[in-house]
């Protein structure tokens, strides 16, 4: 298995998936600005969207969209409780989660990230943002994870999201609830791997996170 990333974007949410599923895969860089992978090959050529994350297994499939590629990994191992079991109201909850960052929070960070938005518009989506955000802390008001005790792949998502305020201008600290919730899935084992992984944390550094 192969997953495609480029560090600290959005493919870090599969990324730590996998390492909490203890499921390998083999990490493929990808240059999200010249759209190549390591090797010079076109990325396009491989991913006609163009992005990551991009999931390929060991029959050749491809899966792409990281709401989807998450699922599948915690349904490779369902004994991680990375999911909950398919059917269940419980994994609907989890699919509205899901649902919720990457439509309410992953794409108005995008335009972010994009050196043609004008500072007006940023200065919408900050505010849309913190409207997001104010609502997530009463959510997560004296709760471990979103579903409660229990680390799930949307956890991974959110934590991927919240890492990005700190390049758009976006002081965390504001919302202590989610600082606090950032901070303790940064502090799990296997997060600080993927970080390590992807160059984004220093081993030594990684030890007291």
């Amino acid at each position: 298995m192969k997953l495609y990333y480029s560090p600290g974007a959005c493919s870090l949410s599969p990324h730590i998936a996998l390492r909490e599923a203890g499921i390998h895969a083999d990490l493929v860089k990808v240059d999200t600005k010249t759209h190549q992978v390591t090797d010079g090959s076109d990325y396009y050529a491989i991913n006609g969207k163009g992005y990551v994350p991009l999931l390929e297994l060991d029959d050749g499939q491809r899966l792409s969209e990281g709401p989807a590629i998450v699922q599948y990994i915690a349904d490779r191992n369902p004994a991680s409780g990375l999911a909950p079991a398919a059917g269940t109201m419980e994994r609907y909850r989890l699919q509205e989660w899901l649902n919720f960052i990457t439509s309410e929070l992953h794409k108005q960070f995008g335009p972010f990230f994009a050196p043609t938005t004008p500072g007006e518009y940023k200065e919408i989506l900050t505010e849309k943002i913190a409207k997001r955000f104010d609502w997530l802390s009463e959510q997560l008001t004296g709760k471990d994870y979103l579903m409660g005790k229990q680390f799930t792949v949307a956890d991974a998502y959110l934590y991927t999201m919240l890492r990005w305020t700190r390049f758009v201008a976006i002081d965390l600290a504001k919302w202590p609830v989610l600082a606090a919730y950032e901070a303790r899935v940064a502090a799990r084992p296997k997060v600080q791997e993927a970080l390590v992984a992807e160059g984004l944390l220093k081993k030594a550094e990684a030890a007291t996170v």
